[in-house]
């Protein structure tokens, strides 16, 4: 499996997607370009300077993934040997709790990581096995797995980041700063540069439900003549029928601890997804899904179903209550598209050991997670706030006696 840089056509150097300018930016010499100048250069015939900075045949054999094992850090100071031991530590900690709880376990508890030859500088890349794009930490050159991207694990879109990682941490730091028991620690610049951007796989469902229901509805009138209140109830039959066409309903397609925390990041503006493009990874992690359409066909088949029946009923207008009695619903014409979205992910380990995980919204910043708590600045607080509590009992007290 190939390894694969975007070169810039201007000096060579690794190009990164900029989410400020939604172009493709050279760190180098600072040269930008959008998605059709690249493809009107390689159409050009400067696709080897442009596009798949690929291992040739000749290290066919390096580009080929190795794959080993690693123990699960049981604590603090557990490593391996090696240059692995940097790489995979920054691998688990770009990709958050995401990368580290989606690998596949061996036999005995053991993960497997697989490592690529870096096509910039010949290092070693150690990622895991649902890691799709990442970065050689040697020289820094953004990595895309080529196989990891293609074929059946091609995406049909993507939603490319909207804002970079500096305004991520303004975003996240004036979050935390609303926050008043948050740990100082909290707001080192060492914890900041844990934040990461990663493209997370999704499934979107779409399909035709055809169908109907029928059932009840409900007319309560209530008055009062004289000394007597009167209730009158009006039961009336409805049925509905015709097709519904249900869009754009996402599942997560990974397999990972953190799913519920990225599915808290939603809704997401899909009808602003774009076509893939492999140069939208440079600069980012991305994970390869590991969750099929068929192990979620059932649960979104039912949710169209759910989406039809509300459509149908609140049709019936004009009722104090409508109840569904019967229903006759069928998918038809279902279209599944797999879509990368952009989430900024922040690991922060607190000195008692405990992880917290946070996740922001890479579209539009919604920002989910548990923040930690310094209880002696809780502490304190609660001593003022009792203090003052008990000089005005004392001084309610002496008014009273």
């Amino acid at each position: 499996m190939a390894t694969i840089t975007y070169k810039c056509p201007n000096c060579g150097g690794g190009m990164i997607f900029d989410p400020a300018s939604q172009k493709f930016k050279c760190e180098f010499c600072l040269s930008d370009y959008t998605q059709a100048q690249l493809d009107e250069l390689q159409k050009a015939g400067a696709s080897d300077q442009v596009y798949e900075e690929a291992v040739g045949a000749e290290d066919a054999q390096a580009a080929e993934p190795a794959e080993g094992y690693y123990e699960e850090p049981s604590g603090e100071g557990t490593s391996q040997e090696g240059s692995q031991e940097t790489a995979q530590a920054e691998t688990q900690s770009a990709a958050g709790a995401g990368s580290q709880a989606g690998s596949q376990t061996a036999a005995g508890g053991k993960k497997t990581v697989v490592v690529y030859t870096c096509p910039s500088c010949g290092a070693e890349v150690v990622t895991d096995e649902t890691t799709a794009a990442t970065f050689c930490y040697y020289c820094h050159n953004p990595v895309v797995l080529e196989g990891r991207v293609s074929g059946e694990f091609l995406p049909d879109k993507i939603i490319p980041f909207q804002f970079d990682k500096k305004e991520a941490t303004e975003r996240f730091l004036k979050y935390v700063r609303g926050k008043k028991f948050v740990p100082k620690a909290f707001f080192n610049e060492e914890q900041i540069e844990k934040l990461s951007g990663v493209y997370y796989p999704f499934w979107i469902y779409d399909c035709e439900v055809e169908g109907g229901i029928d059932g009840h509805a409900r007319n309560v009138r209530v008055w009062r003549s004289g000394m007597f209140e009167y209730t009158e109830t009006s039961t009336y039959s409805f049925e509905r029928g015709g097709n519904v066409h249900v869009q754009n309903i996402t599942r997560n397609a990974l397999k990972e601890s953190d799913r519920n925390l990225i599915d808290a990041v939603r809704p997401f503006e899909i009808d602003k997804a774009t076509q893939f493009s492999m140069p939208y990874l440079q600069g980012f992690v991305a994970q390869k899904r590991d969750v099929e359409t068929s192990e979620v066909s059932q649960e979104l088949q039912t949710a169209a179903r759910g989406y039809a029946e509300k459509a149908m009923a609140g049709t019936v207008k004009g009722y104090t209550s409508v109840t569904t009695d019967h229903r006759t619903l069928h998918p038809v014409r279902e279209k599944w598209q797999y879509l990368l979205l952009p989430v900024w992910v922040l690991t922060y380990g607190s000195n008692s050991g405990q992880r917290y995980y946070y996740a922001m919204n890479g579209q539009t910043g919604e920002i989910k997670g548990k923040l930690p708590i310094d209880f002696r600045k809780l502490s304190g607080v609660s001593a003022i706030i009792g203090g003052i509590l008990a000089g005005a009992c004392l001084l309610a007290s002496y008014f009273v006696l």
